[in-house]
């Protein structure tokens, strides 16, 4: 079967299911996580939507492992990028007030693996991105998100 254009599994109603809340949660982590890293700082819009995203990484894990479950021999890749991602935005957010070079190297790096989890998944089925090689859908992400999170880094360390 077929969804806008990408291949969905016939793994039965769970996978379905889960797969339904799984898609809703990647879109608002992916929103989410763009307002808040755009946003000032410790301001009220940041924190909202740093958190909305924190608890999307959750469902979006949670709603993987049941996907992962079903279909492991398919789908264990992407565990442990799920297992990856969520893991850098709990150490992230815990590290939000006494540990700011953590906080932004964790919340950051979880936007990278959510991306890189969605390109390694679906690269191949989406336009312009289905002319790139599969190594590519590895390591973009990281090539453009690992700079920005190192001059974040430093511009928050620059003004403590």
């Amino acid at each position: 079967m077929d969804v806008l254009g990408l291949p969905v599994p016939d793994a039965g109603p769970l996978f379905l299911a889960a797969l339904s809340v799984h898609v809703l949660a990647g879109l608002t982590c992916v929103t989410c996580g763009a307002v808040a890293a755009l946003s000032r700082k410790g301001g009220p819009r940041h924190l909202r939507f740093g958190r909305i995203y924190v608890w999307g990484l959750v469902v979006l894990f949670a709603t993987l492992t049941i996907m992962s479950m079903i279909r492991w021999r398919e789908n264990a890749h992407l565990f442990a990028v799920g297992s990856f991602t969520v893991a850098a935005a709990l150490i992230g957010y815990l590290n939000r007030r006494r540990h700011q070079a953590v906080h932004i190297a964790g919340m950051g790096l979880s936007y990278i693996g959510l991306l890189t989890g969605f390109y390694v998944d679906n690269g191949a089925n989406l336009p312009l991105w289905e002319r790139l090689p599969y190594w590519s859908y590895w390591l973009l992400p990281g090539a453009i998100g690992l700079p920005l999170i190192v001059r974040a880094v430093r511009r928050r360390r620059a003004t403590s």
